[in-house]
């Protein structure tokens, strides 16, 4: 499979053979488990506090001689805490147990529960050599970008060193991409209870730059809402296919497709054994 080269001018300079991982069969299936994968290991462990629902003073004598006793009260044997008292006439409410108001939960989550999934490696790999095939797949992107007339597409090494937010917003003018610009500006309003937690608004997902290595362009790319920027080799199912949904508007830089060539990232036989598991295994 061929794609052009583009310029920063966004005149096209050459033709260049993808290496084989474009080639791979897109299977939805496998993407959307390494992505649940990805979102699973990302998430941050919690617990409720071991005392919550603990601290009352509750207790109930079921003994037939104690003098706080609920022996013939004709009421369950639940632990209770006295509210008032008069003589030996008692005003109890139910506490500590589960089910009582403020009392404990029956089974709290535990802060020391380990979350981890684990998936094979080859089927992780797998994964992602199929939704960089899904990358270079107008079918698939279409779906959710606004295509220029020319994809996919790969831009020469220069575009590495842009160093203002400026100039990347002018290169992808010139590459066609103003609609999609306007797609990825707008926000909406999260509708429910997120928005009391911290994720008041939805931004759409952009194209994603791949490139080399770290870069002056990460800087460049960051300020722009919806658009991201990560190093080929760090690459995983959840960015290349967001909401386990294959088909993302990807920027290669010409070194990223070297890189994927040279060392044969994502395949089962790399040259690079220290290959980054970014948010996965």
């Amino acid at each position: 499979m061929k794609a052009k080269v583009y310029s920063l001018q966004g005149a096209e300079i050459k033709s260049i053979n993808l290496p084989m991982q474009f080639s791979e069969e897109i299977n939805g299936d496998l993407i959307k488990r390494a992505v649940f994968v990805v979102q699973n290991n990302k998430r941050q462990k919690y617990g409720a506090f071991k005392e919550a629902g603990k601290r009352a003073s509750a207790k109930l004598s079921k003994r037939r001689k104690n003098y706080k006793t609920s022996y013939g009260h004709a009421i369950s044997r639940v632990g209770r805490k006295i509210m008032w008292r008069r003589g030996r006439q008692f005003g109890w409410v139910g506490a500590f147990a589960p089910g009582t108001v403020g009392g404990r939960r029956a089974h709290p989550p535990k802060s020391e529960k380990e979350m981890m999934v684990k998936i094979n490696k080859k089927e992780r790999r797998k994964a992602i050599r199929s939704a960089i095939a899904a990358t270079v797949s107008k079918d698939h992107v279409s779906v959710r970008h606004i295509l220029p007339k020319d994809y996919p597409l790969v831009m020469e090494r220069n575009i590495e060193s842009l160093k203002k937010t400026k100039e990347v917003r002018d290169l992808m003018l010139k590459l066609g991409l103003e609609k999609e610009l306007d797609r990825i500006s707008k926000k909406s309003l999260r509708a429910g209870r997120g928005k009391l937690r911290n994720r008041k608004y939805q931004i759409k997902k952009g194209p994603l730059f791949v490139v080399s290595k770290l870069c002056s362009l990460q800087k460049a790319a960051r300020n722009l809402q919806g658009i991201d920027l990560i190093e080929v080799d760090r690459l995983n199912a959840e960015l290349l296919a967001p909401g386990a949904v294959p088909g993302r508007l990807v920027i290669w830089s010409e070194g990223a497709i070297e890189r994927l060539d040279k060392e044969k990232l994502f395949t089962n036989n790399p040259v690079n054994t220290k290959e980054k598991q970014d948010g996965s295994v």
